[in-house]
């Protein structure tokens, strides 16, 4: 018996600086599952998961970026088949949200509301990661264990 291979997915952490130079952070709501996450999706045959990840920032929230470093890569199983999930850090530059059937909102919060608004846990700690990764840590916000 042979072990299914995994889906391949990639996607970013998307933030930008607010008013004051204030960090938020976009989550997307996607109806068809009724969570909050950050914008990601399946990979296109042969396609590169960087390129793939800013593709799909575009497709569900209408924002150019610009990618950083890599954030933790994320390993859960779908319907019992394992999926590999590749993060990155991505600076939004321009764009528009429009909703669409896949994505119908787009929220932009600071690190500890969007950080209560995910609907799972291993995207909470990506938020800690972006953090280490582009300011010290807010005061108070929980960090993953």
């Amino acid at each position: 018996m042979t072990a299914e291979a995994p889906l391949l997915a990639a996607g970013c952490v998307l933030w930008r600086r607010g008013r004051g130079g204030t960090l938020e952070i976009a989550l997307v709501h996607r109806p068809k599952y009724d969570d909050w996450s950050h914008p990601k999706g399946k990979l296109r045959r042969g396609e590169d998961a960087l390129w793939g990840a800013v593709r799909e920032v575009r497709e569900e929230t209408g924002m150019e970026c610009e990618p950083g470093g890599a954030l933790p890569t994320a390993r859960y199983a779908v319907a019992g088949r394992p999926k590999v999930v590749r993060y990155w850090a991505a600076r939004a530059t321009q764009g528009t949200f429009v909703p669409n059937s896949e994505v119908d909102r787009v929220v932009w919060l600071p690190p500890r509301e969007a950080r209560e608004r995910l609907t799972e846990e291993r995207d909470r700690e990506l938020v800690d990661a972006l953090l280490a990764m582009i300011s010290p840590p807010e005061p108070g916000l929980p960090t993953a264990r």
